[in-house]
């Protein structure tokens, strides 16, 4: 059985291991805050920019743009992993490298592919490293800290020469989509070349709505915004994954802080035990040698 300064050492350990973890959690509530309200104010934006999109997919030709033009071989595909640059965040980092891992083995059993990785985030960076994939490019300190759109149009950009170069054949960008505080989706989305635009037809009995007339040609306005729409699906990935962090860290962090408390519950009467058994044991030698000294 443990002594009596072992037990009381463990539980000053846990306590202070408590305090970590609580102010953690307050920490991850605050940065939270600021990363959700971010988040619910792009969402309309994209939205909006996707109705415009699909207004514009009507009017336009099939071969308005090279961006809309599937490969008729699929060779080289490339993913965009979105992940977080620190841990303790419980299952959230491996649940979107899980998500990868089921994407090219399934890409794998169709047929011999080439697959190439390009990483926001330290964890999916480490773990493309151990792995031995193609890295093309990282980008570190941006999830889970304040960043611009110019983050997503740069690596976007990229992206998109590459593509038209012929280098990929496809991209897949993987996230974790936020849905409410307890539960964070990885995703997996296409982003080039651009699926088919989803057009929305009018309800009956819904208001009617003019028709725009387009200036330039509906064909010159779609090949501007297509490669705007990649920057776009990009930047709302990392807001996504950046949301879903700090709310998957607030939740670890509280699990880990009632943990602790629990912990320190049983080592406080595993200490009160032990206490009983010393002093019980002192009595009993008292009692013994009293015994001993009247025979």
């Amino acid at each position: 059985m443990a002594t009596l300064k072992e037990v009381k050492l463990k539980i000053t350990g846990v306590k202070k291991t408590r305090q970590i973890t609580s102010a953690m959690k307050m920490v991850a509530t605050s940065r939270l805050r600021g990363a959700q309200l971010a988040m619910e104010a792009f969402r309309p934006y994209a939205a909006k920019y996707a109705e415009v999109l699909g207004s514009l997919a009507q009017k336009a030709g099939e071969d308005a743009s090279p961006l809309l033009v599937p490969r008729e071989e699929v060779k080289k595909i490339h993913i965009v992993l979105c992940t977080s640059d620190r841990g303790l965040c419980g299952g959230f980092n491996i649940n979107l490298i899980d998500k990868v891992i089921d994407f090219i083995q399934e890409k794998k059993e169709d047929g011999d592919v080439e697959i190439s990785i390009t990483n926001f985030g330290k964890k999916g960076r480490d773990w493309a490293r151990t792995e031995g994939m193609n890295i093309a490019d990282q980008y570190l300190g941006v999830v889970g800290s304040k960043f611009g759109f110019n983050v997503a149009s740069v690596g976007g950009q990229k992206l998109i020469n590459r593509f038209l170069e012929g280098e990929y054949d496809e991209v897949y960008l993987v996230y974790s989509k936020f849905v409410s505080m307890s539960r964070q989706v990885p995703t997996l989305q296409k982003i080039l070349p651009i699926p088919p635009i989803e057009v929305v037809e009018a309800e009956e009995g819904a208001p009617y709505q003019a028709e725009h007339i387009c200036e330039p040609s509906p064909d010159a306005l779609l090949g501007e915004m297509l490669p705007k729409n990649v920057f776009i699906q990009i930047y709302s990935g990392l807001l996504e994954t950046s949301t879903s962090e700090h709310a998957a860290r607030m939740s670890a962090m509280d699990n880990a802080t009632k943990a602790c408390k629990d912990m320190i519950n049983d080592l406080q009467r595993l200490y009160n035990k032990t206490r009983q058994a010393a002093i019980t044991a002192d009595l009993m030698d008292i009692v013994g040698g009293a015994e001993a000294l009247k025979g």
